[in-house]
């Protein structure tokens, strides 16, 4: 049998063929693997599956982004590669607690860090859960810190709002006076916007809730035709646009207008939402608040909506994460945890409940020891590398400068100045908005008219393109005139604050 490696080399495209070729009538030909590996991406390749040898789609990288495949061919490689760095550095933290725990002997090299025996599936887990309130011997506080470095929670890389009222970032402080005040978040706002301050926190999805219910229930009593589960049920998950279009669809109610400066929306908005729960609304206010508050929960509804919200439940029922964990296990032994994502700050809160807890029986367990385990193992972060590097310098604000060059020995020069804004900044994409809108003409397909916004429907398309990604002409042209199919706009889409969306 003879053995061929046949190569097939293209200028995108490397094929390869590995045969065993027959050399006499009993034995069989046949094709041992093939394959192809892809060199250079064209709009008229094809990538051949490995596994099942059928033909995917094209592998340039642009037509793949544009169809929401990828952001590029590297992608893969980046996540693969962050992920093999957080491996590491967790290890690298285990390491560090392990060696600084045998050298104060909490442990020792003969230590056994698994569970074992009948019955201990959940041991370090309830071990965590006990260390909030009473003594634990020093090998089970060793196994609950190690618990604790391998799960440290999530932790932002946002810069905090710069706001002057003190709201937390995680928005814990407005939960506190929502509670001990019994508000609801609309109130919260309405009083605020009365004392001058225009800053909308960021509420918890379970406010958000909470104050819907409230005005549900309560204007109930006035439209029970309207308010009822099965609608409630429907517009679960909807934004603002669907949730409007299934009042209309539904009961033929059409949101209540709510026009002028952008200060005085805002302030109506929070008007009625104050009103809702203690006074009747008509049926158009009712459905422009309800699809407000739905729109809200819609958009804190994700991943960070449901830390928060876990966040939330471990002030108020005072638990640390570990006792909420151990709690789940109790009440169902296959509660599945591993997706339940805390805030950094919660992992914080329970490793200096515990420490607190045990250092009344070990005295060795001392500040010093405390800041290296906790600020320089566990919870150390790197700050993020600035990319500020990366803006370009104004073209309108730049000069040329000269220098010597060490490396050549020459004299060069460079463009130097001020930066450019960063295009993903709040400021530049209002900017960006407010520059369509100037440009914006709206056009009579019959008497070729052009129409030129007004100040009024600028401020109120701005509000739309605000908290949106894009809007298409026909879109624009719906909430802007009576009739869209008889106009035609000079741009078939017009771009929203990416930023926002």
């Amino acid at each position: 049998m003879k053995k061929i490696l046949a190569l097939d080399l293209g200028t995108t495209s490397i094929g390869w063929a590995f045969v065993n070729e027959a050399e006499s009538t009993e034995e069989k030909s046949s094709i041992v693997k093939l394959g192809v590996r892809i060199i250079q991406y064209d709009d008229n390749l094809k990538k051949v599956d490995r596994k099942t040898g059928k033909i995917s789609d094209s592998m340039n990288p642009v037509k793949d982004f544009e169809g929401g495949k990828g952001l590029s061919p590297n992608a893969g490689r980046t996540q693969k590669r962050g992920m093999r760095k957080n491996l590491d550095r967790y290890q690298q933290r285990r390491n560090a607690l392990i060696e600084i725990l045998k050298k104060n002997n909490f442990i020792t090299n003969e230590t056994l860090f698994s569970e074992e025996g009948e019955n201990t599936t959940f041991f370090t887990y309830e071990l965590r859960a006990k260390a909030v309130k009473e003594k634990i011997d020093k090998e089970d506080l060793a196994k609950v810190l190690l618990m604790i470095n391998k799960k440290r929670g999530y932790k932002s890389s946002r810069k905090a709002k710069s706001d002057d009222e003190g709201v937390a970032i995680d928005g814990m402080e407005v939960a506190k006076q929502l509670y001990e005040n019994k508000l609801t978040a609309g109130q919260y706002v309405y009083r605020n916007l009365g004392k001058n301050k225009k800053l909308i926190p960021d509420f918890y999805r379970s406010d958000l809730q909470n104050e819907l219910d409230k005005i549900w229930n309560f204007q109930k009593q006035f439209y029970p035709e309207i308010l009822s589960k099965e609608f409630k049920e429907q517009i679960v998950g909807k934004g603002k646009q669907a949730t409007s279009k299934i009042f209309l669809g539904k009961y033929k109610i059409y949101t209540a207008e709510n026009k002028g400066k952008r200060d005085e929306v805002k302030l109506q908005l929070y008007k009625w939402r104050n009103e809702a729960i203690s006074k009747q609304l008509t049926k158009g206010e009712l459905a422009y608040v309800i699809t407000e508050i739905n729109n809200n929960i819609n958009s804190s509804s994700g991943y960070l909506g449901a830390i928060s919200d876990r966040s939330k439940e471990l002030y108020f029922n005072k638990q640390t994460v570990g006792e909420c964990l151990y709690k789940q296990l109790k009440q169902n032994s296959h509660a599945r945890l591993k997706n339940q994502v805390f805030y950094r700050q919660d992992y914080l809160d329970e490793f200096n409940t515990i420490w607190e807890k045990q250092k009344e029986y070990y005295p060795e367990l001392t500040e010093e020891l405390k800041r290296e385990i906790c600020d320089v193992i566990i919870f150390y972060q790197r700050r993020l590398k600035s990319q500020k590097g990366l803006l370009s310098v104004c073209e309108f604000e730049s000069w040329k400068q000269e220098f010597f060059d060490k490396a050549t020995g020459k004299t060069k020069t460079r463009i130097v100045g001020y930066n450019v804004i960063p295009k993903s900044s709040p400021l530049f994409q209002e900017f960006k908005i407010w520059q369509i809108l100037n440009n914006i003409e709206i056009k009579n397909i019959i008497t070729r008219e052009k129409i030129y916004l007004e100040q009024d429907s600028k401020e109120f398309l701005f509000n739309e393109l605000n908290i949106k990604n894009k809007l298409s002409s026909t879109d624009v042209l719906k909430l802007l005139v009576k009739n869209p199919k008889e106009y035609e706009l000079n741009y078939k889409e017009v771009e929203g604050n990416r930023t926002n969306a």
